[in-house]
């Protein structure tokens, strides 16, 4: 019980949903929030596509006026869903000491975002205003910093930057906390790569879809895979102690982080693979088999190469067809270091209902990759254990495993 990590709160800003109960809902009915973007004139770009959350407005959650005035959109949601997962927790300031109290989160393109706003205001000469240099470490700092300030939380902070599998890296980085004394973290990530700036990088890089039907824009492990699609959005999550959750009457408790691991892919390619290597590991952490694990939500890129690599992963550890595979961020677009996060919360919540949400759009998938997809319509099954796998720009690899709470 004294080292043991579970879940008791779960804030959720998704393309297709806010919080977690019109997020699963989105999912069981493959509602997708991918859309031509609004956010910015994107006629000029060869990708129009995005998943993005139309339906938030900052100033009914949050009164500060500073806040509203010097953040951007992304910063504003992460603080709101970080007050949405500490108040489902019920955790109360006098129940824990502030030291006891920490935060470890992700971030990988939201600062290009406020960075960018923050140069406008700059060049007007506003005094009121950051710098650019300034904005971006404000930016990283702004759901650990703000979220300890506005609840009080004195123990440690992080924020990991992973790309994609970050969102992995700061849960696994809470439970640390949680093993070296702290009693409960606040953990997860929100991201945006809606901005011109950002959206440059990303064209740069030559991975996003071009297609500008939202039913053939992201196709992962399909033979006519073109590209992923970015969106903004996330999770955060109130990770605590098992014996302190425990003692606390009427609270939730969504599951356990039972194993983590992080790898990085190898330049040699005698090499086995870092994503194998990584749920490997994670396996062995929670102390199960593989054939323990009920679902993989898989990172899904979307590119012929990376999903061959994934699904060769994937059947390498479980066996051809050997466990159901899901990936419902095809409903949301890949969130930069919110996706994996966002797993995670389908995860908890598929535990929670009994069923693994499913993958949209996906109707030609490549036979030899020899995955048990879940495709078009939900499968109600029990679920007492996941694995959510992520992967990041440059061959980061993260891999984590939740169960039921027992």
């Amino acid at each position: 019980m004294t080292d043991r990590a579970v879940v008791t709160g779960i804030g959720v800003a998704a393309p297709n949903g806010l919080g977690p109960t019109a997020y699963w809902r989105a999912l069981m009915g493959g509602r997708c929030g991918i859309r031509r973007v609004t956010r910015f004139d994107a006629s000029p770009y060869r990708c129009t596509l995005a998943g993005e959350i139309e339906d938030f407005e900052a100033s009914r959650h949050i009164q500060d006026n500073r806040l509203l005035t010097q953040t951007d959109h992304i910063t504003q949601m992460s603080l709101v869903a970080a007050d949405w997962a500490l108040r489902q927790a019920g955790l109360r300031r006098e129940e824990l000491s502030a030291a006891e109290m920490g935060v470890a989160t992700a971030a990988a393109g939201g600062g290009y975002e406020f960075g960018q706003r923050e140069l406008a205001k700059l060049h007007k000469q506003d005094p009121g205003y950051l710098s650019t240099y300034e904005s971006f470490a404000w930016f990283n700092a702004a759901s650990t910093g703000q979220s300890t300030i506005r609840q009080g939380m004195r123990g440690p902070g992080t924020v990991l930057v992973g790309e994609q599998a970050g969102g992995l890296d700061a849960i696994g980085q809470a439970r640390r906390q949680l093993r070296d004394g702290s009693r409960a973290m606040l953990t997860g990530g929100v991201d945006s790569a809606l901005s011109p700036w950002s959206w440059a990088a990303h064209e740069a890089a030559g991975s996003m879809s071009r297609s500008s039907d939202p039913r053939w824009a992201y196709l992962p492990f399909d033979e006519r895979a073109n590209g992923y699609v970015p969106g903004e959005g996330g999770a955060i999550m109130v990770l605590e102690n098992a014996q302190t959750a425990a003692r606390r009457p009427g609270v939730r408790i969504y599951g356990e982080v039972a194993g983590y691991a992080s790898t990085f892919d190898s330049a040699r390619p005698d090499q086995p693979s870092g994503l194998r290597r990584a749920i490997e590991t994670a396996l062995g952490d929670a102390g199960m088999a593989a054939a323990d694990v009920d679902v993989v939500f898989a990172d899904a890129a979307g590119r012929p190469d990376p999903d061959r690599t994934e699904a060769e992963a994937i059947a390498g550890v479980f066996g051809p067809c050997g466990v159901p595979v899901t990936a419902p961020k095809t409903m949301t677009g890949r969130l930069c270091a919110g996706g994996a996060c966002l797993d995670v919360a389908a995860a908890l919540l598929a535990m929670y209902w009994s069923a693994i949400p499913p993958t949209v759009n996906v109707r030609a998938p490549v036979p030899d990759y020899e995955l048990d997809l879940v495709l078009d319509t939900p499968r109600h099954t029990p679920v007492r254990a996941a694995l959510v796998l992520a992967r990041g720009i440059g061959g980061f690899n993260s891999a984590i495993v939740v169960r039921e709470y027992r």
